[in-house]
């Protein structure tokens, strides 16, 4: 039971935290990102993150535990969410000393 309330609460971290990316992306908008701030390098990391997220998922045996589960991934992308919202990968980015592209 607790492999599947890690993996799915990092499951929803991962895929929570790729939607930004990936969405900024594809819209061809800069978004504050590790390894670059470009739409094309936003797009392969919410890309990857989102295949990582459902990877986790579907090793998590969440089958088995599927309320704790599905709780615990909820809580995963609650947490990336309110860290979104609360501009933190703006923050993360000033605080490594990057460039932030203009926030919108």
């Amino acid at each position: 039971m607790i492999h599947a309330i890690l993996l799915t609460f990092l499951a929803g971290v991962v895929g929570a935290n790729g939607i930004p990316h990936f969405v900024r992306g594809i819209t061809a908008q800069q978004y504050p990102n590790v390894t670059g701030n470009s739409a094309v390098r936003n797009v392969i990391g919410g890309w990857a993150a989102l295949v990582i997220a459902a990877l986790l998922v579907a090793w998590s045996g969440v089958g088995r535990h599927e309320v704790v589960g599905w709780v615990a991934g909820a809580v995963g992308v609650l947490g990336m969410a309110l860290f979104h919202a609360r501009g933190g990968a703006y923050r993360l980015n000033t605080r490594w000393g990057r460039a932030n592209p203009p926030a919108g």
